[in-house]
């Protein structure tokens, strides 16, 4: 089954084109950073009006690249939600337009599933159930996925996503935008030597806004003779360790014993590694997709709308919506 993946939930406009849900035939993503960079995060009317320049360039690219025609796709998945509504718009507005025109199914789904799907197509031997640890700019989740379109959230953050906290501590360090790579980039070159506070909840919740204000206090204090590259290494730690804690914590808890790992932030080499170590310790297995699926692209949102379709999951009519929030347990 060939399945086209359309995702422009937030500044990349990308289109894939999949083969049964975990063969990449084509994944083409093109990345408005460098425009966004000089206002310090994401305009989004600057990124939907680029994303309805890109769109159809990058449809013709995708296809190229897949050696097929529109005549050889089955069915349009498309991101509905959660995400900049702006952006969302286009790509629904032009997943739905090609599925008239060819008269094919068109497939709604959540972004964060997308994430989730992108272990796939990187372990094709992954197989609900698992738990899977969400960390974007947006997201901080802990999810049982009970099945491959059944989700249930068993930790979340309370305020700061662990993304937009590395953002934010990025701005207070001076280092520009994007801020997560630029701080774990600049965390290798530090020690992990400045006390940073922890938020724990009984239920394993996160909170990352005490941590990042504590960074911001630490660093109005010392001004100059802030170790930049010390900061950078006790923040990205600090977070690191919370994170992974409490999914091992959750995991034992529902005597769940594979983790996978998903979201922009689980490029973070740090991250990676310690999910990696501490899995190992524990005699748990752990799932890492590969870095290219990781960040937002148009793959992971085919392979999820591959298991939504086998599931049922299709949009019948032209009624379909952009949604700039939805609860993942909510379904489609």
């Amino acid at each position: 089954m060939i399945i086209l993946g359309i995702e422009t939930s937030c500044d990349e406009t990308s289109i894939s084109i999949l083969k049964d849900g975990k063969e990449v035939l084509a994944n083409i993503v093109s990345s408005q950073i460098d425009i966004h960079k000089e206002f310090g995060g994401v305009v989004p009317e600057i990124a939907s009006r680029h994303h309805i320049k890109n769109i159809a360039y990058v449809l013709e690219e995708a296809l190229e690249k897949a050696q097929i025609t529109l005549k050889d796709v089955n069915a349009i998945a498309v991101t509905v939600g959660p995400g900049l509504v702006g952006a969302l718009l286009v790509g629904v507005s032009y997943a739905k337009s090609l599925s008239y025109a060819l008269n094919i199914p068109l497939i709604p789904v959540h972004h964060i599933s997308g994430h989730i799907a992108a272990n796939y197509i990187s372990h094709k031997d992954l197989k609900p159930p698992f738990i899977t640890l969400v960390v974007s700019g947006g997201h901080s989740h802990v999810i049982k996925v009970e099945d491959y379109t059944k989700f249930k959230i068993l930790a979340r953050t309370r305020d700061d996503a662990a993304g937009e906290a590395f953002d934010k501590v990025a701005r207070v360090l001076g280092l520009g935008y994007p801020g997560g790579p630029l701080v774990s980039k600049l965390a290798e070159q530090g020690e992990d030597t400045y006390k940073l506070p922890t938020t724990k909840f009984e239920n394993m919740d996160f909170s990352f806004s005490g941590i990042k204000t504590a960074v911001l206090n630490i660093a109005n204090k010392e001004k100059e003779n802030l170790r930049k590259e010390d900061m950078a290494k006790s923040f990205e730690e600090n977070v690191c360790k919370v994170l992974i804690e409490h999914t091992l914590a959750l995991m034992e808890e529902e005597n769940i014993k594979s983790v996978a790992l998903a979201g922009g932030v689980a490029a973070n080499r740090r991250l990676r590694e310690l999910l990696l170590e501490r899995t190992k310790e524990k005699g748990y297995k752990a799932y890492i997709p590969e870095l290219k699926y990781c960040t937002d692209n148009a793959a992971m949102i085919a392979s999820a709308g591959y298991y939504n379709y086998k599931a049922g999951i299709i949009s019948n009519d032209l009624a379909l919506n952009a949604r700039a929030s939805i609860n993942i347990e909510e379904g489609m």
